[in-house]
């Protein structure tokens, strides 16, 4: 962010979290912060962590840089844990960062509270071009330096193996995490579904995605391992293409063994900054699931 003259009546700056009622003023910053999305997808984001459950201490939203009372800057904050991780570590998908423009001297002040629980590991997922420096600042490092386009309906698997949707009649074999988690996912616009193996069910999720107004893709949002995904890509992909997605994106470093597609190298690149390196294939709780982004 640039710096810009200070106005003369920023007199009270400071950053607080976003409480309850402040949502409609935060809805209209972020519309005017971020034009390519209308206001009621704005409103639809908070509504949905509105419904996330509160960590401890750890804030409902994020926080809020005001002036005098009125809100001149933004950060939502995702928080998350035991999504399924055995670590049962909390994460934080850092998400829709934005400060007036003659207040963005001030920007830094958000970001150091945002990033001040040290046991946190967080997650930067759709970092600008230009903005990519600055998280490199802030202490982030990169985890998945792009992104591969598998067709993984051409992959051939051993075995014929069901992929069925998700749903809460047949959990079996799963852990009430995943079971939450799948069912949320679904909820948010995701496809939930479960491979029925000989060793017992693999949960996995995707979002459907639209590509410069293709809706040919579906990303790759949550599998137990990478591995549970190219073990049973040639039944997956099937099942995907029959509902009309026959590509999957797939946060990667590299091209991927045994998979047809392509490797994008520095195409969505991943960061995070914190105690514990995110794996791939494990995406649940953030914008990119949560938000369609």
């Amino acid at each position: 962010m640039v710096n810009a003259v200070i106005p003369s009546d920023a007199r009270k700056v400071r950053v607080r979290e976003i409480a309850a009622q402040d949502v409609e003023g935060v809805t209209d910053l972020l519309a005017r912060g971020f034009p390519r999305h209308r206001r009621d997808f704005w409103s639809n984001v908070l509504a949905r962590l509105a419904k996330r459950p509160v960590l401890g201490t750890l804030p409902q939203f994020g926080y809020l840089l005001e002036n005098n009372g009125t809100a001149i800057g933004v950060i939502l904050l995702i928080f998350s844990s035991n999504s399924g991780r055995e670590d049962g570590a909390i994460r934080c998908n850092v998400s829709s960062w934005f400060v007036e423009p003659c207040f963005r001297s001030y920007a830094s002040f958000l970001a150091a509270k945002a990033l001040s629980h040290k046991d946190v590991t967080y997650l930067n997922l759709t970092p600008a071009l230009h903005t990519r420096p600055i998280a490199e600042a802030l202490g982030y490092r990169e985890y998945a330096s792009g992104t591969f386009v598998a067709v993984p309906s051409l992959h051939f698997d051993v075995c014929t193996t069901p992929v069925r949707l998700f749903d809460r009649s047949h959990s079996n074999g799963i852990t009430p995490e995943e079971r939450d988690l799948l069912l949320e996912h679904a909820d948010y616009g995701c496809i939930s579904l479960m491979v029925e193996t000989s060793s017992g069910p693999r949960p996995f999720v995707f979002r459907p995605r639209a590509i410069k107004g293709v809706r040919a893709f579906a990303e790759l949002i949550y599998c137990r391992d990478i591995e549970d995904f190219l073990r049973y890509a040639g039944s997956l992909g099937r099942f995907l293409l029959r509902r009309g997605k026959p590509l999957v994106i797939v946060e990667s470093n590299g091209p991927i063994a045994g998979l047809a597609g392509k490797y994008l190298a520095g195409r969505m690149p991943h960061f995070f900054k914190g105690p514990n390196r995110p794996r791939l294939g494990d995406l649940a709780y953030t914008e990119l699931a949560m938000f369609d982004m």
